[in-house]
């Protein structure tokens, strides 16, 4: 489960076996967790986590995405 970044709590990973799948990152925080396609972003699925705090993550995944594509392929391949 290669982790991408933490930051106001959320944690960004992927899960090293889902390259055949499109760029997406997962995200969890307190108990919560979501996953986001990320071209486009989108929300793919969300259990427990406030609306607030998928707006947020929606946010961190914008001002990250060269760090998440750039670890994407690293990990997954082109």
């Amino acid at each position: 489960m290669p982790e991408i970044f933490r930051e106001l709590g959320f944690v960004f990973f992927f899960y090293a076996n889902e390259g055949a799948e499109p760029i997406h990152v997962h995200v969890r925080k307190a108990g919560g967790f979501a996953k986001y396609w990320i071209d486009p972003i989108e929300l793919d699925f969300s259990q427990g986590m406030k609306v607030n705090d998928l707006k947020i993550a929606e946010q961190l995944i914008t001002s990250h995405l060269e760090i998440i594509n750039n670890k994407w392929h690293e990990i997954h391949g082109s």
